[in-house]
């Protein structure tokens, strides 16, 4: 089964069976965007940029990004009952950078906690907007390349060796979002000199929690089910990936919650920009 079949049996499970899981995308759209929103206008406009603040904008956007295509598809399901797989392709670029910044801001912080004085005079100080732009072209450049092998050329070898990297890549960056972010998670808790909690760790503890559970399943259906033929019927395909989705949104919804809870949790009566500034310190 190739991947424009998958998103067809997907249209059609979504168009005459019921439209909850669109209508809940287009509601859980709506509040992320505007969530992600007000963190790209106060991260690009109304505070000072620092490493973690420049990965965290672009986690935004990205987030931003992958809710709007989204909310597209599901639009066009609701209102014309069809869909188009160029959107869902689309959807790769912004699902694999975040994953890919995520992954990034998860081993600079193991290095700073455990490398402290190494770290801080061997870091470059564009690093974090390098680091991002190389990551958008990458996506980019995987999410190009899976459209033009599933869209135009039907060789079977080329697309799955496309499949390949794109898997390799993601299983690379789940393994050092994994190890790293276990390493900090035991640092603090248990190092010889333990580190005091601070609230830009409590944000991306959390962060990486709610991808492991809400953003995983989307990426594992699409690449690895369906690169490896599981002998599912079309009918519970398309359920399992109209739920994946649905949980791809939710994580993309939930990064702005966190940032501003962190930020204001024990303090009452703050603006937002006082509480996204207090998630992303380094401070408890």
């Amino acid at each position: 089964m190739d991947k424009n079949d998958m998103y067809n049996i997907y249209s059609f499970v979504s168009c005459n069976e019921t439209w909850i899981p669109d209508l809940l995308i287009v509601i859980i759209a709506l509040v992320g965007l505007a969530g992600n929103g007000v963190v790209i206008s106060l991260l690009g406009c109304c505070m000072h940029r620092n490493a973690i603040s420049v990965y965290i904008l672009n986690l935004a956007s990205s987030d931003f990004l992958l809710l709007c295509c989204q909310l597209i598809n599901s639009l066009f399901i609701i209102c014309y009952n069809r869909t188009y797989f160029i959107i869902m392709s689309i959807v790769l670029i912004p699902y694999i950078t975040g994953l890919s910044i995520l992954s990034a801001i998860s081993i600079e912080r193991c290095l700073c906690v455990l490398w402290p004085i190494w770290y801080r005079c061997h870091r470059p100080r564009q690093m974090s907007a390098a680091m991002c732009a190389l990551l958008w072209t990458l996506s980019l450049l995987f999410s190009v390349l899976e459209y033009y092998y599933s869209a135009f050329f039907h060789g079977v070898d080329k697309l799955r060796l496309v499949d390949f990297i794109v898997v390799a890549w993601l299983f690379l960056l789940l393994l050092t979002l994994s190890v790293s972010s276990l390493t900090i998670l035991v640092r603090i808790l248990y190092g010889s000199r333990r580190m005091p909690l601070s609230r830009l760790y409590v944000t991306i503890l959390l962060t990486v929690l709610v991808f492991l559970i809400c953003g995983l399943p989307f990426g594992i259906y699409w690449f690895l089910l369906y690169w490896f033929p599981i002998g599912l019927n079309d009918f519970l395909c398309g359920h399992l990936l109209s739920v994946t989705i649905v949980l791809s949104c939710i994580n993309s919804c939930a990064n702005p919650i966190i940032y501003f809870l962190i930020g204001s949790f024990k303090q009452q009566h703050k603006s937002l920009k006082l509480a996204l500034q207090r998630a992303l310190q380094d401070s408890s």
